[in-house]
């Protein structure tokens, strides 16, 4: 894994502080419209964690719109890896506890994906983990089972790389499963559960998947 330097961290902390601010200000003006009682405090304080994670996905959002994350081969000390990076802190340290808690409710957590940039399609939601959001493009009337985790990028020693992960229509991916970078799948494909499909990976229509590395169990009905 490369080294993040201290300009990236330094971009990381006045982003960070930003939102802290936008938060504080927006945290004061509700709790002037609140009546003077003991749980008031209390109320302020959620009202800030609120605000707080409103005005990162805002900041974030903001980010990636002046610094994109480029698909493929990050350079180091290129533009594209500074972008990746520091996509990298907001997620250790801001988005990680969101995407990898079982508190929010899926239905919730369709809204937190769609915040952090995911595509999703209608009907679609992930009881998993989607940790590359701005890279993954799902379609619709899919569902992604209980503890599986979507990835977009590949950190392989000093190799650093991001592909987007694009998922078709009326697709399963089953409960613990791993999905890589650039993996696509396609309509009505089922990926059992546990299965790790690697890098790379081209899921055909109506096939099933399953196995540590995935590899084709079915074909689709009227193919050999």
């Amino acid at each position: 894994m490369r080294e993040i330097n201290a300009k990236q961290v330094a971009v990381f902390s006045g982003l960070l502080v930003m939102i802290g601010a936008v938060a504080g200000v927006l945290s004061w003006l509700f709790s002037t419209m609140l009546p003077d009682n003991s749980a008031a405090p209390l109320i302020v304080l959620i009202a800030f964690g609120l605000f707080f994670y409103l005005s990162a996905f805002l900041v974030y959002r903001l980010f990636l719109r002046l610094m994109p994350l480029r698909e493929g081969y990050q350079e180091v000390g290129s533009a594209a890896e500074f972008a990746a990076q520091v996509n990298i802190l907001f997620y250790l340290l801001l988005f990680n506890s969101l995407v990898r808690t079982n508190a929010i409710p899926v239905p919730l957590m369709r809204l937190v994906y769609l915040a952090l940039g995911a595509r999703l399609g209608t009907n679609t939601y992930s009881a998993g983990a989607i940790l590359d959001p701005p890279l993954t493009v799902i379609g619709r009337n899919c569902i992604i089972g209980h503890n599986a985790v979507l990835f977009a990028h590949a950190i392989e020693g000093q190799h650093f790389s991001l592909a987007t992960v694009r998922i078709g229509d009326n697709v399963t991916v089953g409960a613990m499963a791993i999905v890589m970078s650039d993996v696509h799948i396609g309509d009505g494909a089922m990926v059992s559960a546990g299965a790790v499909v690697v890098k790379g990976t081209r899921i055909g229509a109506g096939e099933v998947w399953g196995g540590v590395p995935a590899r084709l169990l079915r074909t689709p009905a009227g193919h050999a």
